[in-house]
Parts: structure tokens; sequence; C-alpha cells
């Protein structure tokens, strides 16, 4: 056989496959649509500003609990009154330290700011007042961003207090250089020991990805596939009921995907130091109801596409932008407002809130309650619609 010939017959099987191709409604539209779907989404996701803007943060002032609050009162007072000019917070008063920490492990406030309970005294007696800024350590880059804001906030603050009592005292104005004194002590804090790490944040986002991707790659070839093959056919005239069949082939793609999970977990504490503040054991129940939130999706899409190429090609085009609007790898407050929108319809989203809050900030079932709820609604919702529409697929 020349040349010329071998070329002839590859462009005629090219275009014999290009017509098939063309033939597949669904697979068109998704060839056409996945690029578009997955820049559009990479070109949004990344923060939109490096600033804050109605950040939730918890305020307890200790100091008026002690009934001392004269100063630590005209504090809050210049504090609130700098925040409605620049809109950085979205200030909350609570009633104690613990009720800060409660708040942020709920996920109520992403910071908390508390005076000590000895502000007026100390500053009565020409001492340093405590200012503490509780961080949450689940999120280390917003974290990080509020701490620096918050510090630079409260130091300004310092700098006009101290420039003010030195005016007064002397009764000429003095300008910044000769009024030095830093009134406050600025303290930080988490909610746990220690610091955390991107990788602490990043840990169990793969995880819930990976678990995702697992069971979601997984689906199209164990019913596509076969379907294709013929072999889903030989299975359906023997004696086993439908639901068993598809019980079966999701109990083995989950079963793939939590030993991929369990290793991801086993790597980040080995390899990478990551210190796993709560249970495990309430980290595999999340991982096991992350999949019976998004097995539906998966039975829902290879049940309306007749190829496994076509599923696959579904598959990648919703996980690829799942990862990055869930907040895997990017803090969802940090992107613009209407991609924090769409993360809210996510189901991956709320996996990854309660995995990171359990990892990080070793938090129980109370504290991850909103994120189980949602997850056991996700998967009740879409395996009805899935497990309907998967009987009507076998039976054409």
């Amino acid at each position: 056989m020349g040349v010329r010939s071998g070329i002839r017959h590859a462009l005629w099987i090219a275009w014999k496959d290009l017509l098939d191709i063309s033939r597949n409604r669904m697979g068109l539209v998704m060839l056409i649509l996945m690029p578009l779907f997955m820049m559009g989404m990479v070109g949004y996701i990344f923060p939109s500003n490096s600033g804050m803007s109605n950040v939730p943060v918890a305020l307890a002032n200790l100091d008026a609990v002690q009934g001392n609050a004269s100063l630590s009162t005209k504090f809050v007072a210049q504090l609130e009154a700098l925040n409605n000019k620049t809109g950085m917070m979205d200030l909350s008063t609570v009633g104690s330290a613990a009720d800060v920490k409660s708040n942020i492990q709920n996920g109520q406030q992403s910071a908390g700011i508390i005076i000590g309970s000895n502000f007026t005294s100390n500053l009565n007696s020409g001492k340093q007042a405590d200012v503490t800024i509780v961080n949450d350590q689940s999120n280390p880059q917003t974290a990080s961003l509020i701490q620096t804001q918050l510090t630079q906030v409260i130091e300004q603050m310092g700098t006009q207090t101290a420039t003010y009592g030195l005016n007064q005292t002397y009764k000429t104005p003095l300008n910044y250089s000769l009024a030095q004194v830093a009134p406050y002590n600025i303290q930080t804090t988490g909610i746990v020991p220690g610091q955390t790490n991107y990788f602490e944040f990043v840990a169990p986002g793969i995880m819930g990805m990976v678990v995702m991707m697992s069971l979601m790659t997984g689906l199209p070839h164990a019913i596509s596939f076969e379907r294709e093959m013929g072999t889903l056919d030989g299975m359906l005239a023997a004696p086993v009921h439908r639901m068993s069949i598809l019980g079966g082939k999701v109990i083995a793609q989950t079963t793939r995907g939590m030993i991929q999970g369990i290793i991801v977990l086993t790597l980040s504490i080995v390899l990478f130091g990551v210190v796993v503040q709560g249970s495990i054991a309430l980290i595999l129940g999340i991982l096991l109801l992350g999949v019976f939130s998004l097995v539906g999706l998966g039975i829902l899409i290879t049940s309306f596409t007749s190829t496994e190429e076509t599923a696959t090609m579904i598959m990648m085009t919703l996980t690829f932008p799942m990862m990055f609007l869930s907040g895997v790898f990017f803090p969802i407050s940090q992107m613009p407002q209407f991609m924090q929108v769409i993360a809210q319809f996510l189901p991956l989203t709320y996996a990854i809130s309660a995995l990171r809050k359990v990892v990080v900030l070793g938090v129980g079932i109370p504290a991850i309650s909103t994120d189980i709820i949602i997850l056991f609604g996700f998967g009740i919702v879409l395996l009805s619609a899935a497990l309907l529409a998967f009987e009507r697929a076998m039976k054409r």
C-alpha cells in the first residue's frame, strides 16, 4: 500500500468519525459549550479585589462586661464610625470571647475583635490596652487579609487617639512623628493552637474533590460503557433487580473514591504535616455524605446520554468548574458576588466547608449541621430524579 493510499484511507476514517460526532447532538453541543463554560469560569474565579468589604466580624467588649466601659465604649464608637465610612466590616456585638470563637466555628463570622477586660484601667494608668484579633484558621488566605486590614485600622485609631491625647496635654498641634506612642497592644489568635498553612486549607478540598472526581468519572464507564458493549443488557436479563445493579455500581465507585480520599488524608498527615483537629470518623462520614449528594447527578447524566464519551464530556464540563467554585483552591469569599451565588448551588461547596471545619478547627456535628442538612437535601432530590431517569433509560 502506497503512502498516498494510506493517507486517503486515514482521511476516510477520520471523515467517518467526524460524521459520527456530528450525528451525536448532545456531544456536539458539549463540544462547543465545554471550552466556553470552562474559560468563562476560570476568568471569574480569581479574587475580584485585595481589600475587605462587608466582612462579618464579631466584636466582644470584655471591658464593658467588667463595668469599665468609658474608654472602650469610645474605642467601639470610633471603630464603628470608621467602618461606616469604609464599609469594611459587618460588625456584630457578642457577649464573650467564647461567643466570638463559636460564631467563627459555625461560619457566622469570618473574624473577631476582643477588647480586653482591663482596657480602660490600662489606658488610665499609662499602659497599653489589649485588643485581640481572632482569625478563622480554616481559611488562611482570607484570614491573613483580614488580620492585616484590621491591624492597620486599629493602629490608625491608636495613632489618632495618641495624637489627640498629646495635643490635649500640651495644648499644641503635634505631627505624627512626635506621637509614636501606641496605646493599643494588638494580638492575634486562632480558634485552635498553632499556625495553619495553605496546604491545611487545600487538603480537605482535595479530599472532597478526589472522591467526587472518582465517582463522576467512574459512573460513565460503569453504566454507559457497559451499555455500549452490551454487557449491561446481560445483567438486565438476569434475575436481578435493576436497582441492585445500579446500587452495586454505585457502591463500587464509592469504594474506589473513598480509598483515594483516605490516601490523600494519609499523605497530608504523613508528608505535609497536616494536623487533624477533629474526628477521623466524622471526616469519613462527610465524604460518604458528599458522595450521596452527588451520585444522583452522575446517574442522571449517564441515563440521558447514549455513549460513554458524551457522558464523560458532560461530567468534565460540570466537575471542572465545581473544583474551583467550591473553594478547593481559592476562598469563595474573595470571588465576585455572582460567582459566590453560583457556589451556593454546588453540593461540593458544603462538603468541603464541613471537611475544612472538622480538619482545621476540630468542630463537631453541631457546628456543621447546616452543611449536613444541605448535602442530605441535595442527595434526596438528585437521587430521586436519577432513579426515575434510569428506569426510563433501561426501558428504551
